[in-house]
C-alpha cells in the first residue's frame, strides 16, 4: 500500500489543480480599470476629490499565501487632477507636489497580511523625495476568467497619509492635516 500513496498523492494534486501558486498581474490601467484618487477636508466644511490619472505597475496574488503577495506602483504625480485646472497648477507646484523636482511617487510592498477577507498591505510610499511606511486596508473584489481569454483579479484598498509626513508643509486647517486614499485596480494575469 505504501509504494502507491505517492503516485495516489501526485494524481490528486494534478485533478485538484495542485496548490495554489503566486500569479504576476499586471495593473490594467489601458482599459480604464484601475484608479488611484485621493480626498481631503475642505476647511472641515466638504471633500475635495482627486485622482491620478497617469500609473502604472504590478501585483503578485497568492490567495493560499498572502505572504507570497507583491505590490510595486509608479503614479506620475503631474497627472494629478481635481477637476480644476487652477487647483491641480497649484498642487504641482512646490508647495505640495513639487513635481518639477519629484514626477513621480512610488509604492512597493514590503508585507502582505491576512486577517479575515482582508488584506493589510504595507509598504515603502516614496511622496516629493520622501519616503515612509504605509499601510492599506486591501480587499479581493474578485478574480476569474475574462472574455478574452486572460485571468484577471481585481482589489480595492483604502489608507491615509499626513501631509507634514511628505514634506507638504502648506497648513490648510486642522480638518485637512491627512488625505484618504482610495484604491481600485484590476490586474490582468501575465502568462
Amino acid at each position: 500500500m505504501k509504494k502507491y500513496l505517492p503516485g495516489i498523492a501526485l494524481t490528486v494534486l494534478m485533478l485538484t489543480g495542485g496548490p495554489a501558486m503566486a500569479a504576476d498581474y499586471k495593473i490594467d490601467k489601458q482599459g480604464q480599470h484601475a484608479f488611484v484618487n485621493f480626498r481631503i477636508q475642505h476647511l472641515g466644511y466638504s471633500w475635495l476629490y482627486g485622482t491620478f490619472r497617469d500609473f502604472d505597475g504590478t501585483f503578485t496574488f497568492d490567495e493560499k499565501n498572502p505572504a507570497a503577495d507583491k505590490v510595486n506602483v509608479t503614479i506620475n504625480t503631474t497627472s494629478v487632477d481635481t477637476n480644476h485646472a487652477e487647483r491641480d497648477k497649484h498642487l504641482r507646484g512646490a508647495e505640495f507636489l513639487n513635481v518639477a523636482k519629484f514626477p513621480q511617487a512610488t509604492f512597493v510592498s514590503t508585507a502582505v497580511k491576512k486577517d479575515g477577507e482582508a488584506l493589510g498591505i504595507t509598504g515603502n510610499l516614496t511622496l516629493n523625495g520622501v519616503t515612509k511606511p504605509v499601510t492599506l486596508a486591501a480587499k479581493l473584489t474578485g478574480q476569474g476568467d475574462d472574455p478574452w481569454g486572460g485571468v484577471r483579479a481585481g482589489f480595492e484598498a483604502e489608507g491615509k497619509i499626513r501631509l507634514k509626513d511628505f514634506n507638504i508643509t502648506t497648513d490648510l486647517g486642522p480638518a485637512s492635516q491627512e488625505v484618504d486614499l482610495i484604491i481600485s485596480v484590476e490586474g490582468v494575469r501575465q502568462q
